[in-house]
């Protein structure tokens, strides 16, 4: 008579995963089955976005620069108040030691004043605080307890100062990696999305951004006949000038290439003239004009609400300026900058 086994039974971990897995792999094929395609974005709406990321990479840019400027302004005055540290520990040890050679002669003369002793101990300033003593002192040894006294506390002012300056400056290192941070991602944005253009998208993105410049970048336009604001403003343009082709960087102010408020600062430094580093500072400068008709070669003009971009007019309702990332530095018609039109600056 034939043994009849009972089929073996999987395992209920088994069991489990194989349900798991089957319900995994239904889930997925709904899920696909509903999915919407992934839809391409248009070259015009590439363009937008990457037009938008760019604007905001120059915000972010000119943030940069102003932690960047503000650093190294720190850093110098942290310098200079250490110098100045050092100078006066040396000062007050000579002091001592002057103090310390009047009571060695003393006490050749006749013995230490007790008075005297007090003054050489660690804080003497406590001492001094007692008026009634000081008519037991030479007139030599008043004075010269007087100016330790007043070097002690100038070293203690500017060493609190010192202090405080250097956690500044540590806020403002902080400041200055998170915005270079920003501009990177901004930066990074855009060029994913520009690399996700066919190549013939790109090549017409280029043309119409060739088209949008007045000329070619090393090619004079017609600038009209606007007189120049003065003669450091002529100097400033004419420098700006022969900066013609140079790539937009940002953070950079030349001489080979260049950001929006790197290309006026270096400008105008050309022509003997220090202005400030950022667009936000070079609009608190000079003479501000509000009528675009009354500006004049060399002024600088500045646009959007919160001034983050600045370029240097050139007649005829042009500018020239270093534009954004991918562009070099050329003239434009201030119509077509992306921005309104704030004011200009006569510096």
């Amino acid at each position: 008579m034939a043994s009849h086994r009972r089929p073996k039974q999987p395992s209920r971990t088994r069991v489990t995963v194989l349900t798991t897995a089957a319900a995994a792999a239904v889930a997925l094929s709904a899920n696909a089955a509903n999915a919407a395609p992934s839809e391409k974005l248009s070259k015009d709406e590439v363009k937008a976005k990457v037009d938008k990321l760019y604007e905001q990479a120059e915000q972010a840019t000119e943030k940069y620069n102003g932690a960047k400027e503000k650093q190294q302004k720190l850093q110098k005055e942290i310098s200079t108040i250490q110098d100045n540290v050092a100078r006066g520990q040396e000062e007050l040890n000579k002091l001592r030691d002057g103090l310390g050679s009047l009571a060695t002669a003393q006490y050749r003369s006749g013995g230490i004043d007790a008075s005297v002793q007090l003054f050489l101990s660690s804080n003497p300033d406590d001492y001094l605080d007692k008026a009634s003593t000081l008519d037991q002192l030479s007139s030599q040894q008043v004075d010269a307890l007087k100016k330790i006294q007043d070097k002690q506390r100038e070293l203690a002012q500017e060493r609190a100062e010192a202090t405080e300056k250097l956690k500044d400056l540590s806020a403002t290192r902080t400041e200055l990696g998170n915005k270079k941070k920003e501009v990177q991602n901004k930066l990074g944005e855009a060029q994913k999305l520009l690399n996700s253009l066919t190549a013939k998208e790109k090549a017409q993105l280029a043309q119409e951004d060739q088209q949008r410049a007045d000329r070619s970048s090393h090619e004079r336009v017609d600038l009209g006949d606007a007189p120049p604001a003065s003669g450091f403003a002529s100097a400033a343009f004419s420098a700006a000038q022969t900066r013609l082709g140079s790539p937009y960087v940002y953070g950079a102010t030349g001489p080979s290439s260049f950001d929006c408020s790197g290309l006026t600062s270096w400008a105008y430094a050309q022509a003997g003239v220090s202005i400030p580093r950022t667009s936000e500072a070079q609009a608190q400068i000079g003479t501000r004009i509000y009528n675009q008709s009354d500006l004049k070669i060399g002024d600088l003009v500045f646009f959007f609400n919160d001034i983050h971009h600045v370029g240097l007019y050139a007649g005829n309702g042009r500018i020239l300026h270093a534009p954004r990332t991918g562009t070099v530095v050329r003239y434009e018609s201030m119509s077509t900058i992306g921005g309104p039109f704030m004011f200009g600056v006569r510096v």
